[in-house]
């Protein structure tokens, strides 16, 4: 091999690898890309855990009617569904389990018996556990 077709060798070489400077901006576009989606995905997990709450919602008010039907009224307080109350003669729970009381973002339903709906009100208070709000924060009760 001469010494012109080393140096056509060598500079081909050279010029097959990426720079510095090209990896970079893959890499920043990468991250951008990354970032978009990340954000994207948590948008729709918080709407499904607000769709999730929702039913919920409805999944407590018939365990709440079961205890109503075997007790002749609502449970005063929520806990009741999973532990006997004293005054309840005809408990044939427990109704639900402890992780039914909360939604799926951690917070605990509300609940008034007697309700301003009906025999008893179950409210779901969205995303940011507060009162009001819109989106993946507005409330949701059983009456709706």
């Amino acid at each position: 091999m001469n010494m012109t077709s080393q140096r056509r060798t060598l500079r081909l070489q050279r010029a097959a690898g990426f720079s510095l400077i090209e990896m970079l901006a893959v890499i920043v576009l990468i991250g951008i890309v990354a970032g978009i989606v990340v954000q994207q995905v948590g948008k729709n997990v918080d709407k499904g855990k607000y769709g999730a709450g929702k039913a919920q919602v409805q999944a407590l008010s018939g365990k709440i009617e079961a205890y109503a039907l075997d007790n002749g009224s609502p449970p005063a307080r929520l806990e009741d569904l999973t532990s006997k109350p004293g005054n309840a003669t005809n408990w044939m729970g427990p109704y639900a389990k402890e992780s039914d009381l909360k939604d799926p973002f951690g917070h605990a339903f509300q609940y008034k018996a007697p309700g301003e709906h009906g025999d008893f009100d179950v409210m779901f208070l969205g995303k940011d556990g507060q009162a009001g709000g819109d989106g993946v924060n507005a409330d949701w009760g059983n009456w709706q």
